[in-house]
């Protein structure tokens, strides 16, 4: 199944919290922070946006932001153009 985010939406895989501390302690599922940054899997039909945001780019969202989909058993966001924070670059 393929997913075509529409208009200004834009199709997001989130990046995992780390699941130790560097000392070593593991943190629990109930202690870790939704994620905040994510890799573009799809962009929308806007064309403005389609010039800002690629697919492959690393973006920071909104903490709250978006809706929240399991696919194939995996955790998408939809997440709208002004949920994105900004692109991060490596």
């Amino acid at each position: 199944m393929k997913i075509n985010p529409l208009d200004d939406r834009v199709l997001i895989e989130p990046l995992l919290a780390e699941e130790r501390t560097s000392s070593g302690i593991i943190i629990p599922d109930t202690a870790k922070e939704k994620p905040r940054m994510g890799t573009v899997i799809e962009v929308g039909t806007d064309e403005d946006l389609r010039e800002k945001v690629k697919k492959g780019n690393k973006v920071l969202f909104a903490k709250y932001g978006g809706d929240e989909i399991d696919m194939n058993g995996k955790e998408y966001r939809i997440i709208q153009r002004t949920d994105i924070l900004a692109v991060v670059e490596d």
